[in-house]
């Protein structure tokens, strides 16, 4: 029995890193699965993925910084599963990187845009349903960068902070309906969000995040994704509005940045500018 057994779940970004990999678990766990991203060719490939896992799933192309896209793809998981008992707002890009004075305001907008306001509106339209259903969990993904700071990342700190203490208010406010609400803190995860799948520069990570943190190895999106796990089933029916942090211990001491050039160095991230989805190039 499959520790998901009967529900459905909506999960955004799921075409690759954290997502992909949650939603693999959660098919494989018995759930009903709606993967969402602008990536169609690996949120595709995902679906055969989760299908093979045993799961059933479901692609819908969407913007998580439109309203009007997320409620079609919330429409789209009733439509085809009948009822909406999970959704993990994990969508996410770099955006906007580099010195705060440098950084436009069209940069951090879009920054926020995809950060922060698709987490509102994710749980802004999943909860008629998920209180239909008689409750429910609702995931977002935040970061250590939420919890703490990091040179040159301002627009990302700033919005996974707004994740983390919107989690807390929409917790207080939900969970006469049953509805949980909590958010993740990964730390260090290999995924193409860093990489951009340029040869060789996932390989350099590995070894980079193995030397930086307590725990020596890189995270991967299996470590989030067995989290996100737990949040969405009943084993966590009495926690919500917490922030999990998963960070292999970066939190608590790192050797991450110890120089300013460090990041520049392994990750394929530019120092400045902005960055988008992981499949752009």
């Amino acid at each position: 029995m499959g520790r998901l057994d009967g529900k459905v779940a909506v999960i955004t970004g799921a075409a690759s890193g954290i997502g992909r990999g949650t939603a693999i678990r959660f098919a494989g766990e018995g759930a009903a699965v709606v993967i969402a991203d602008l990536n169609q060719d690996g949120g595709e490939a995902a679906v055969r993925d989760c299908k093979e896992n045993g799961g059933r799933a479901v692609f819908q192309k969407a913007d998580v910084s439109s309203e009007a896209e997320i409620k079609t793809l919330i429409a789209r998981a009733i439509k085809e599963f009948g009822r909406l008992d999970i959704i993990y707002n994990n969508a996410g890009i770099g955006g906007a990187v580099g010195p705060l004075e440098q950084i436009s305001v069209e940069d951090w907008d879009k920054s926020f845009a995809v950060l922060m306001r698709s987490v509102f509106l994710g749980m802004k339209h999943a909860v008629p349903e998920l209180r239909k259903a008689g409750g429910g969990s609702i995931i977002s993904t935040a970061s250590v960068a939420g919890i703490r700071g990091f040179n040159g990342l301002h627009a990302y700190c700033a919005a996974k902070a707004g994740v983390v203490n919107l989690t807390r208010s929409a917790a207080l406010e939900f969970a006469k309906d049953k509805i949980r609400v909590n958010c993740i803190c990964p730390g260090g995860i290999n995924t193409p969000i860093l990489h951009r799948n340029q040869p060789g520069v996932k390989e350099a990570m590995e070894q980079w995040m193995a030397h930086g943190q307590p725990i020596q190895r890189a995270g991967h999106p299996e470590d989030i994704a067995n989290m996100a796990l737990f949040l969405a089933s009943d084993d966590s029916n009495w926690v919500t509005g917490q922030a999990m942090v998963v960070d292999g211990g970066l939190t608590i001491g790192s050797g991450f940045f110890q120089t300013p050039d460090a990041p520049r160095q392994q990750t394929a991230i530019p120092p400045q500018g902005f960055v988008g989805p992981s499949f752009e190039k």
